[in-house]
């Protein structure tokens, strides 16, 4: 009896320690609740865009960027703002709208024209700077080498087939024996082109006459100066003058004197006709080679490039009004007529 008595005690010593422990023991903690997946924030470039004066040529470089990078997916609002700010013709007001760009730390620079690559590769070393509409970069002193800038700057050169644009002339008008040049001297990309044409000028038998203006205040009197002295006015891709190309298309008009020019977009403003480039495709280049610094290209190493592909223009209307006939040859030709 008592041996029973101790088994079911025992036992119920064994349960209630069962119990005991039971109870003391933690629940399980629940594994942690997973985080969700952060989402991944694009990044969005500032490109700050500098250009020396407003007119057509340079405004169709500046369309043609931005539709260039956007074909790379850098879409405009989406993956690139641009602030875009002209200097108004004046050098000392592309120097402070580089600066502050700097200030602004943006990611890239567009310096259109040679007075704005000059002034942003001066405000600074380190900020990737592509150019457009400048001539003659090496000359400019914005790069080293075409083929391999070693700065901070790259892009496109809008170098004329000036030889070319000369001959065109003498085709059209094959009697010109003096030939007007109107330029801003103290613009580095139009000095380089004058220099190319007085040295080609021996060989096709004409003789250039310079007109220098300063500003676009000066371009009308520079042309009206060329009066009785020539028979053919040229004006290079220089910026002064193209801005007041209205001034010279008057003076070409009212004196039947031929106007030939050095890019497509003059033609479409009054000049007769040239053999030149399209800055829309040069600016579209330059956005494509935007892109590729903007996803980790080294501008120190990406050549300069320039238009392979020049474009024969005509503007039939400005060869009526200045009393030119245009031969065959050149119509038959010609890439675009505008009426």
């Amino acid at each position: 009896m008592k041996k029973r008595k101790s088994i079911v005690w025992g036992v119920l010593l064994l349960l209630a320690t069962v119990l005991i422990i039971g109870g003391c023991a933690q629940p399980a903690a629940p594994p942690p609740a997973e985080k969700p997946a952060e989402k991944e924030v694009p990044q969005t470039y500032k490109i700050g865009i500098v250009q020396i004066v407003e007119h057509p040529a340079l405004d169709a470089a500046r369309e043609g960027f931005i539709k260039g990078l956007a074909s790379k997916g850098f879409v405009e609002g989406e993956k690139v703002s641009f602030d875009y700010k002209s200097a108004q013709g004046e050098m000392p007001t592309a120097i402070t709208i580089s600066e502050g760009f700097v200030a602004e730390k943006v990611d890239l620079i567009l310096a259109i024209a040679t007075p704005c690559a000059q002034a942003a590769a001066t405000a600074t070393k380190d900020i990737p700077i592509l150019i457009t509409a400048v001539t003659d970069p090496v000359a400019a002193g914005v790069a080293q080498s075409l083929e391999r800038p070693n700065t901070n700057v790259t892009g496109t050169t809008d170098m004329n087939p000036v030889k070319e644009q000369l001959e065109l002339i003498l085709e059209i008008n094959p009697g010109a024996k003096n030939v007007g040049v109107i330029y801003n001297s103290g613009e580095v990309n139009s000095v380089v082109q004058v220099e190319i044409a007085k040295k080609v000028a021996p060989q096709l038998g004409i003789n250039i006459v310079e007109a220098v203006a300063t500003n676009s205040g000066e371009v009308g009197t520079a042309a009206e100066s060329l009066v009785g002295k020539v028979e053919a006015i040229y004006v290079p891709t220089d910026n002064t003058v193209v801005s007041a190309l209205r001034s010279v298309v008057r003076v070409a008009e009212d004196h039947d004197i031929l106007l030939v020019a050095g890019d497509v977009e003059s033609v479409v403003n009054g000049a007769v006709a040239t053999l030149g480039i399209t800055y829309y495709g040069l600016g579209y280049q330059t956005g494509l080679m935007a892109a590729e610094v903007l996803q980790g290209a080294d501008p120190a190493t990406m050549p300069i490039l320039g238009s392979t592909e020049f474009t024969y223009a005509i503007n039939k209307t400005a060869a009526k009004n200045m009393g030119v006939e245009l031969p065959k040859s050149l119509l038959d030709r010609a890439d675009e007529m505008y009426e």
